[in-house]
């Protein structure tokens, strides 16, 4: 916590300087013997399905892992069947290394896909629909897709396919540890095509 104010204060260099509270070396090992298969050792994941973890937030990740943790028998707050057999591994000290690592790794760095759908994504992003209630992406991710410290996730650089999936998920309620259930209602309104031209064009922000 004293890095992150020391760094809102006098700034500090780095992709997520302000919350590395883990160790990054520590975090590296971690990384290499157990996450580097699906998210890559550089946080650039080689399954499109699965998340780039790159200068991602860490205390994003930090909450993510713990979602994902069983708590006395019951139910995670975020299902994930592949997850749900490694974060048992993982102490409380181990997730806040391996999200120092990954989170100070540079960002990786994709563009649109389809160009017919940046209008959609684009408008959605930075003014929402008002009519429908749904928000501008840029007021909680950041007009550049960097997120937001600790809730909002980096969404710049991500594979098209995993945001898809992600939306899809908080729409139909499958995904269900968004704060205050924020992400669903906004999921919610939305449309397939939207769903695929907000995913497409917020990957290719940066």
């Amino acid at each position: 916590m004293k890095k992150w104010l020391f760094c809102v204060l006098l700034g500090c260099a780095g992709h997520n300087a302000w919350a590395l509270e883990g160790d990054p070396a520590k975090g590296k090992v971690i990384a290499t013997s157990i996450c580097s298969a699906c998210h890559g050792l550089d946080g650039v994941s080689p399954i499109s399905t699965q998340p780039h973890l790159a200068a991602q937030i860490p205390d994003y990740i930090v909450k993510q892992l713990n979602d994902m943790k069983s708590v006395n028998g019951a139910p995670a707050a975020r299902d994930n069947p592949i997850m749900s057999g490694i974060v048992p591994m993982l102490s409380a000290e181990d997730i806040r290394n391996v999200a120092a690592w990954y989170g100070d790794q540079p960002p990786h760095v994709t563009g649109s896909l389809d160009p017919k759908r940046v209008e959609i994504g684009q408008k959605l992003w930075r003014a929402g629909d008002v009519d429908r209630a749904v928000p501008a992406c840029s007021g909680c991710h950041g007009p550049t897709g960097a997120g937001v410290p600790a809730l909002y996730p980096r969404l710049s650089g991500q594979y098209q396919d995993y945001l898809e999936v992600q939306l899809q998920h908080f729409r139909d309620g499958t995904r269900a540890n968004d704060p205050a259930g924020v992400m669903r209602s906004i999921a919610h309104r939305l449309t397939n095509d939207e769903v695929k031209a907000l995913a497409d064009y917020a990957a290719g922000l940066h």
